[in-house]
């Protein structure tokens, strides 16, 4: 039998000590000099600064508090006032030791779990296991410590056993997970080290402040300009799984419908009968290079979805390989009809995936360049030759783009106008206006958005609601309303070869025209819908140093139209029929399942209790699927054993019903409730003149 390289790493002692390069002081030096010089919010590195990066920075080593114990944070801490000056001295040797003292934890604790799994456990205890340990205290000592990963282990052990695999079987795929994330412990590189520490420094200052080392640069440099073929997704590293943090739209992972933010990526495979590497604990450029391949090949993934429970399944997905163009992000139109009563309506639906923009063929000259505000333009006019009643823009999940394009699409539909203010760390503010003196489209409109509806997606839906044009509907927005730069120090200080890497840097913020920020709070739908979103972990309030809501003057801007006189009305038709739909309140019973599961952090070590909660979930299914619930019974019951974050059959169940069945629920309710407002507005001969052609602002 072949010795792991696991074993051969052990065998050749701890891992190497890694040291600073002198680039990477300098890079550090520099970095600080203009975070404190130019950011949106200047913050001096000083000594409060300097607790708080090494706070960040231990937390980003160890989330859940797995491997360090107390006595070593005590340690780490007692350098808080000493890290501010070592940075302007070019002297790194407090994060390099920190990280080479974690290194140190990953061999202890993973040569410890490793030697558990000889043995076997004792399922009929009665004791329970903390999964969920980010605010738990730091262990206090290695006995306790150890404590620790018995459960962590027992508790990876009976998830197998549920599943049905025999001992033998376990102890090989838990061995060889823990293989995995020990042989890494010997593959940290400095560039590594440097990248984790300066992103520590950058995200204390606000979330989306970003240090990119040369490495980082060039995967972003690629990813922005979508010259290498792979699935459209942006990856990251938490907790040992490379995580979907975002999928590009129009890309293969999006297109799919199979993929989702928070999806773990746990093995990889070349074609359609290519053999599975296991990718967890893997370093994330590895797991990449794997993914990334020729345009149409395929690429095979084994999944775990994001809310995936102890006893649930993971997923076998294949894309194929493709660029990302610009007909793939395009706005799509579809149309649904509804009715209430005798009256029948024709919803026009236009899902707009992106704000985008074919800059290079706009600086060419091309008079026929493609963007997001010049192709809903296109499908308007189609949707009028269609005599739709109502126009629906479906912003879920649109992450945002083109501020032009944002500005430009707002124009449709409200004519000549403030659309947007924007302020820069100067203080000034400059208002960004539309110039259409005449919208494309006056009739009836509502707006569908969500937590993942961002940035762009948000001054779009905010404008729309303060000129009284149209009614929000969805989940409250993102919160993100600042504005990045790309700083490159190499061009600053003249280098012709990368070596200092780049800074994304926030430099603004956006005002809605009525002098509130979308920043933090968001935008507030009219008619809230229930979502899956995991408000604590997805959204800019789930940052716990995210720049605060304020205000501005409020542009000079005149509403458009009175929709919100009609909003108690279109609420209460709302409440009225949700209440007699059983796909909707199957929906609602998912989402409450989950928000109710996902406040858990313990979850039990006696196989009896956990098979007791497996029987309750089945006969849940089996229920649903007798009062005509029939994807109820599509969700097995299967586990792979390789969760890291704990979430109970019912999160996972609920998660997955509510993924499967929430568009069409949520869009067709949407298209519902623009129905009620075509109703109401017909009615209305007062909003009706207002919405003429025409009636834009002053």
């Amino acid at each position: 039998m072949a010795i792991s390289t696991a074993a051969h790493a052990l065998e050749a002692g701890p891992p190497p000590v890694l040291a600073p390069l002198q680039q990477q002081a300098q890079a550090a030096h520099l970095s600080a000099q203009f975070l404190t010089r130019f950011h949106y919010k200047p913050v001096p590195l000083d000594d409060t600064l300097s607790a708080k990066i090494i706070n960040r920075y231990i937390k980003s080593l160890d989330p859940e508090k797995f491997f360090f114990v107390q006595a070593d944070i005590d340690q780490f801490t007692a350098q808080n006032s000493k890290l501010d000056d070592a940075i302007y001295k070019e002297d790194l040797r407090i994060p390099f030791a920190i990280f080479n003292l974690y290194e140190q934890r990953i061999v202890e604790r993973l040569t410890y779990a490793r030697g558990l799994l000889k043995q076997g456990f004792d399922f009929s205890q009665k004791e329970d296991y903390s999964f969920m340990r980010d605010k738990e205290p730091w262990p206090q000592s290695e006995a306790e410590s150890r404590e620790l990963w018995r459960k962590r282990v027992k508790n990876d052990w009976l998830r197998l056993k549920l599943a049905g695999k025999k001992d033998t079987a376990i102890r090989d795929t838990l061995s060889k997970r823990y293989e995995n994330s020990l042989t890494r412990a010997y593959k940290y590189k400095s560039d590594d080290v440097f990248q984790i520490f300066m992103n520590a420094y950058a995200t204390s200052i606000e979330p989306h402040t970003d240090y990119l080392g040369t490495n980082a640069a060039a995967d972003f440099d690629i990813s922005m300009k979508l010259s290498l073929v792979g699935i459209g997704a942006v990856l990251q590293e938490r907790d040992e799984y490379t995580t979907i943090r975002e999928l590009v739209a129009g890309g293969p992972a999006q297109l799919s419908g199979k993929l989702a933010v928070g999806d773990r990526i746990v093995g990889v495979a070349q074609g359609d009968k290519g053999v599975m590497t296991d990718v967890v604990g893997t370093r994330i450029d590895d797991v990449v290079k794997l993914i990334r391949g020729a345009k149409d090949t395929v690429v095979r993934l084994d999944v775990l979805p994001a809310d995936a429970g102890p006893d649930g399944k993971h997923k076998l997905i294949n894309l194929v390989r493709n660029k990302i163009s610009l007909e793939q992000q395009a706005a799509k139109k579809t149309i649904i009809t509804t009715k209430n009563g005798d009256a029948t309506r024709k919803v026009g639906v236009i899902t707009l995936p992106a704000f985008y923009e074919d800059f290079d063929a706009r600086r060419k000259g091309d008079k026929n360049f493609r963007s997001a505000s010049r192709d809903v333009a296109a499908l308007l006019a189609e949707l009028k030759k269609d005599k739709v009643d109502s126009v629906l823009i479906d912003l879920r999940n649109n992450g945002g783009g083109s501020l032009t394009e944002a500005v430009d699409l707002t124009g449709l539909f409200v004519g000549k106008g403030p659309i947007v203010q924007q302020r820069n760390a100067r203080g000034d503010v400059n208002v960004e206006a539309d110039d259409r003196s005449v919208p494309a489209w006056t009739g009836p409109l509502a707006v569908l958005i969500n937590r993942g509806s961002a940035s762009a997606s948000e001054i779009f839906a905010a404008a729309i609601q303060d000129y009284g044009r149209g009614v929000i509907i969805g989940e409250g927005s993102f919160g993100k309303g600042t504005v990045q730069t790309m700083v490159n120090l190499d061009e600053l200080t003249h280098n012709d070869k990368p070596k200092y890497g780049e800074l994304k840097m926030t430099i603004a913020q956006f005002f809605r025209i009525n002098g509130g920020t979308t920043q933090l709070r968001g935008v507030t739908p009219d008619i809230s819908l229930p979502g899956f979103s995991d408000t604590e972990s997805f959204g800019e309030s789930s940052y716990d140093n995210a720049l605060p809501w304020t205000q501005v003057k409020a542009a000079d801007y005149a509403p458009v139209g009175s929709v919100k006189d009609l909003l108690p009305q279109i609420q209460s038709r709302h409440d009225a029929r949700v209440e007699k739909d059983k796909d909707f309140q199957r929906f609602l019973e998912d989402v409450t399942e989950l928000n109710v599961q996902r406040k858990k952090r313990v979850i039990s070590l006696n196989e009896a209790d956990r098979r007791a909660e497996m029987n309750l979930q089945e006969a849940r299914l089996k229920a649903r699927a007798k009062d005509g619930d029939k994807d109820a019974t599509d969700l097995d019951l299967q586990d792979d054993g390789l969760q890291v974050n704990e979430r109970s059959l019912s999160a996972q169940l609920a998660a997955e019903k509510a993924q499967k069945n929430a568009k069409d629920v949520l869009l067709n309710e949407a298209a519902q409730i623009l129905g009620d407002q075509s109703d109401l507005l017909k009615a209305n001969t007062k909003f009706a003149v207002q919405q003429a052609p025409g009636a834009v602002p002053k």
